[in-house]
């Protein structure tokens, strides 16, 4: 019998079917080098313990890939980049399950909720307690036991919720932690030091003499004291805001046009949640009368540990220490200018202080440090909490990578012929060819 093509004893070829989607990028993936490989290899650690897609992405932009950068990988965003690499690689302690634990896990009750509210305003209600006994009874032993029950209450707020860095990311983030403790803590006990005398040695350094007053000293910590509420209280608001942005976006860009506006909200709240302090902090100090100035710099101080405090929780610790040194340096180099100027032939360098002093008082002087840093670290976090690294807790510093592809590997000979041998429309003759 003859074929169509005359020859005798051909037999029909049946056309073969349409290849599948599967197959197509099957044999795509196999005819041009996977980019998404590479880039799955080399952030696998951070791939496997994620616990949803959002976690990749901010950590894949922490590590500067960015939607340009992740269309190098033919994706058109880093979200949809991080939920490739989700699906690919496998979690530690991964059952098959696909739900999520950060969706599913039950949330705290309306008790454990309120029980953390009241912890915050504890500090401020030992401290505006302490200030009035002591002033009443003239003990130092009420002043002093006080003292010590305000910080054993601020610290646990330190410690753990909005406002703690305990917990937050692994073994490096600890050890980070625990290196950059001792600097931290010396700069905040010289910016509490500095409001507690500081304005007593600056006047005595300019060449006056007056007796020490501590109503300064105890309104600025009972105001510190009392922002602790505020300042837990919205950075938690922020906190929770912003992730709920963050699995709402499908882009790095519309991601931080979305999480400005809770950022710049944050920040006037608090700073708008400062002059109540303030005046609960002067009807706490019987007969106080600091003055505007002293009231604005204890004000100033609250919002840079605000600023810093906000900062270090995200992961921006190196500004947030910035911001402190600079303040504390401010105020060092104004004493130290004070008290060069009593030297002979030196009496031009303390002129801008006395001037600032004769002008406004002592006071001005932390006033304006601690108020010039507070607003620079109050602008930039709201530049560096719109990223979306900054809403977890990376293992390892952000490094920046190249943006091209890795350099293609050379195919084994075993993996050409199965290339070969497995094409659906590869003949016999075409295959040992």
């Amino acid at each position: 019998m003859t074929g169509p093509t005359g020859a005798p004893g051909a037999r029909r070829e049946q056309p073969s079917a349409p290849a599948s989607a599967h197959e197509r990028g099957a044999k795509a993936r196999r005819g041009s080098v996977d980019p998404v490989r590479a880039l799955m290899h080399r952030h696998r650690e951070l791939c496997a313990r994620a616990v949803d897609p959002l976690e990749i992405a901010a950590g894949l932009e922490a590590h500067g890939v960015t939607d340009r950068t992740a269309a190098r990988f033919r994706h058109r965003d880093v979200f949809s980049l991080a939920e490739e690499l989700y699906a690919r690689v496998p979690r530690d302690g991964d059952t098959g399950d696909d739900t999520r634990p950060a969706e599913t896990g039950p949330t705290r009750p309306w008790g454990v909720r309120a029980a953390l509210g009241l912890l915050w305003l504890l500090p401020g209600a030992l401290a505006a307690a302490t200030v009035a006994g002591a002033y009443r009874t003239g003990a130092v032993a009420v002043g002093a036991a006080g003292a010590v029950l305000t910080a054993g209450a601020l610290w646990p707020c330190l410690r753990r919720g909005p406002l703690g860095t305990a917990g937050r990311g692994g073994r490096t983030g600890r050890c980070a932690s625990r290196s950059a403790g001792l600097p931290g803590a010396l700069r905040t006990g010289w910016l509490l030091a500095y409001a507690a005398c500081g304005d007593w040695l600056l006047t005595w350094l300019t060449g006056r003499t007056s007796p020490y007053d501590p109503a300064a000293a105890c309104e600025a910590a009972v105001v510190l004291g009392l922002a602790v509420a505020p300042a837990a209280w919205l950075a938690r608001w922020f906190a929770v805001r912003a992730r709920r942005r963050l699995a709402a976006s499908s882009g790095l860009d519309e991601f931080a046009a979305g999480v400005r506006p809770l950022c710049a909200a944050t920040v006037l709240a608090f700073v708008l949640a400062l002059p109540p302090l303030v005046l609960t902090a002067r009807l706490t100090v019987p007969g106080a009368t600091p003055g505007p100035v002293a009231e604005a710099g204890a004000g100033a101080l609250a919002a840079l540990l605000f600023a810093a405090r906000l900062l270090t929780v995200h992961g921006f610790r190196a500004a947030a220490a910035l911001g402190t040194a600079v303040a504390c340096a401010a105020e060092a180099a104004g004493a130290a200018a004070a008290g060069a100027a009593r030297l002979p032939g030196c009496a031009a360098l303390g002129e801008p202080v006395r001037r600032l002093a004769a002008a406004h008082g002592t006071a001005a002087v932390p006033a304006v440090a601690c108020g010039t840093a507070a607003l620079a670290l109050l602008v930039y976090a709201c530049a560096a909490l719109s990223r979306a690294s900054a809403h977890t807790a990376p293992t390892t510093p952000p490094t920046p990578i190249t943006p091209s592809p890795p350099t293609p590997p050379i195919p084994t000979r075993s993996t050409a012929m199965s290339d070969e041998t497995t094409a659906p429309h590869a003949t016999p003759g075409e295959a040992r060819r």
